[in-house]
């Protein structure tokens, strides 16, 4: 019988620099029974044609920028990462901050 050893250890982004940052705007999110998909875009102010579109199809298309698909078992990290760091930014930064939607109110994109 072979014993198992447990290492602990920390993960972190070794940033060289050299990666291009890729900025986004809108995120779209999509499930199946074994992961999430996060699909960014970039949307920009319409132009009236955009706008007229728009108006008569109710949908606006935007580039997609990055695509990210992730384990469901790795989304409750990702949450609790991000709340986390929403309250540090909330805590540094002075003025109005967003308030998080009641669930079940507003769009779901």
């Amino acid at each position: 019988m072979t014993d198992r050893k447990q290492i602990n250890f920390t993960i972190v982004p070794e940033d060289g620099g050299s990666e291009p940052r890729t900025y986004a705007n809108f995120c779209a999110v999509n499930h199946t029974p074994f992961d999430f998909t996060l699909t960014f875009c970039e949307v920009q102010p319409l132009s009236e044609k955009e706008i007229r579109d728009a108006e008569a199809e109710h949908v606006v298309r935007a580039p997609v920028r990055a695509k990210i698909v992730l384990p469901v078992q790795f989304i409750p990290t990702l949450i609790a990462a991000l709340q986390e760091n929403m309250r540090v930014y909330s805590d540094s930064h002075s003025g109005p901050q967003p308030q998080p939607l009641p669930p079940g109110k507003g769009p779901v994109h």
